[in-house]
């Protein structure tokens, strides 16, 4: 239509509400057409990180393949078998990740292609689910006829006993009418797949809680008759690390919302591409327990994997948080206390087990008499800290201020007294400035009763994830490692809260794939769950 063929009304109102629509109309265009420059550009960065984990993949082959000087390090032949094995279900977990992302959490469009599955074992037991159709008001007065039924079989686990759901959904139709009724088919985290939720959660809590690798939880289900291929078992956690994401995210968030956060990092063995050898990655965690000073929140860990250990990724986890950060002595952690004014940085304090532990092993050497000294005062600041666990903040300041400052005032004047006299170069000395130096954080803990004595509660967090990396390869972040961060931060904060991870992790997964709301999100957290 030509702008003489436009008809405008004479109406000052109308004018301006259609201009208003015109407007809104526009606005509309330019936003679908930002999501679209959005979700390409996301599509062209999941395709790069996609080809890149292929080309470690054939690096793979070549190492398992290839000559014996192109193959991993120089482990015993097992040894390097088990390691290449870890690291092809971390690429296929990462690709399976990157591909639901690119999905934006639908079914992935690089389907295969379909074919025969093999019958179940016949002697698992079966259980027929059958899902009638819902009786409408029109339906009233009418007699179903039954026509047919589709017949659906998923693989479902209960502890050490398989068996295989049978759902049925009858089909009807009426005596003298046209159409058919059928219940719509169940949502599942794997659509169109073999798996329940209870098979996914069993196989994510033996990998990621229990040190089980996909190799060997092959082996265990083939005794039972059931062949679980581990490629297929390493797509699945893709997939299920995807969908928990956001639960992941939200237990951060939780731990940033806390007066006192815990951190620590451990180094993980992760592949570096090209080269046929292996680097380290680092997993660093984050931990919250209020109880130690009467506080009534659950405590909970949540865990990021990296690539490195620069202080750019504490700072990023934390961006924003201004509370009390309990930590040892890494250099990341200071220059993020540094990195602003006193309302803009966290507030560092200090590890005294950190300190200890120095001191101990001259100890248990018999090699200084200053060390045994500083290792028995230390005991006493441990046994007064017993006695006023869980106590409120307030009372636990007087009560330190009353034992615990006088032994900390001692401990300062001997090491004080005692660095000049000795080398330097001693591994005492080293002790030594070690705590000198961070003074001011460790006593911090004797005027702000929140501030725990060490950062125990954040090691015992990660202490499994050191277990379990000796069961692990990794390919870097866009592999495995950031899968496995986001389910051992829901698995461990399950253990945290003494939950059974299984019947957490399987209830969630069925809440997720009937499209729970996120902003029901913090039900679904494990310290909200009721068995």
């Amino acid at each position: 239509m030509s702008a003489d063929e436009l008809s405008l009304p004479d109406d000052m109102d109308q004018l301006k509400s259609m201009v208003r629509a015109m407007a809104a109309q526009a606005s509309r265009a330019d936003a679908l057409e930002r999501e679209v420059e959005t979700l390409t550009a996301r599509n062209a960065d999941a395709d790069e990180r996609i080809k890149r984990l292929m080309q470690i993949l054939k690096a793979y082959d070549r190492a398992r393949f290839g000559r014996r000087s192109e193959k991993l390090g120089s482990a015993a032949p097992g040894d390097e078998a088990a390691q290449q094995a870890f690291l092809f279900e971390e690429i296929e977990t990462g690709i399976s990740a990157l591909r639901a992302q690119v999905g934006t959490g639908h079914a992935s469009q690089h389907k295969r292609a379909s074919r025969p599955r093999k019958g179940f074992p016949p002697h698992l037991e079966r259980v027929d689910v059958v899902i009638e159709p819902e009786d409408l008001p029109e339906h009233a007065g009418r007699q179903k006829v039954l026509i047919g039924e589709d017949v659906s079989e998923r693989l479902d686990v209960i502890p050490a006993k398989f068996r295989v759901i049978v759902t049925r959904r009858p089909k009807y139709a009426f005596k003298g009418r046209d159409g058919v009724i059928q219940a719509l088919a169940p949502a599942h985290i794997i659509e169109s797949g073999l798996p329940t939720e209870a098979l996914l959660a069993q196989i994510a809590v033996s990998k990621y809680a229990d040190g089980l690798p996909l190799y060997r939880q092959e082996g265990i289900y083939a005794r039972d008759g059931v062949d679980l291929d581990r490629r297929l078992m390493a797509q699945w956690m893709g997939r299920t690390g995807f969908e928990l994401d956001i639960l992941a995210g939200h237990v951060l968030g939780e731990i940033l919302r806390g007066e006192r956060v815990f951190a620590d990092e451990t180094s993980l063995p992760t592949l570096a591409p090209g080269t046929g050898s292996t680097k380290k990655a680092w997993l660093w965690a984050y931990a919250r327990d209020d109880s130690t000073f009467g506080g009534s929140g659950p405590p909970m860990v949540a865990y990021r994997f990296e690539d490195s250990r620069s202080g750019d990724c504490v700072r990023r986890h934390l961006a924003g948080y201004r509370g009390i950060l309990q930590v040892d002595g890494y250099a990341a952690y200071n220059k993020l206390a540094l990195k602003g004014g006193a309302n803009d940085a966290p507030l560092l304090a200090g590890c005294w087990a950190h300190a200890r532990r120095r001191f101990y092993e001259l100890h248990a050497a018999g090699d200084s008499k200053v060390a045994t000294t500083t290792v028995e005062r230390m005991a006493d600041l441990w046994k007064h800290e017993a006695e006023v666990r869980g106590q409120s903040p307030e009372a636990r300041a007087v009560a330190r201020q009353a034992v615990s400052a006088p032994i900390v005032a001692a401990l300062f004047t001997l090491w004080q007294q005692t660095l000049p006299r000795i080398s330097g170069k001693s591994k005492l000395a080293e002790a030594l400035r070690y705590a000198m130096t961070r003074r001011d954080i460790f006593e911090r803990f004797l005027t702000d009763g929140r501030i725990e004595l060490d950062s125990n509660i954040v090691e015992r967090a990660i202490r499994p994830q050191t277990i379990t990396r000796k069961n692990s390869l990794f390919a870097g972040s866009d592999g495995g490692g950031c899968t496995w961060a986001t389910i051992a931060t829901l698995l461990q904060t399950c253990k945290m809260n003494n939950v059974d991870p299984v019947a957490w992790l399987t209830l969630t997964l069925e809440r997720i794939a009937n499209q729970w709301p996120s902003a029901e999100i913090h039900a679904l957290m494990p310290w909200n769950y009721k068995a």
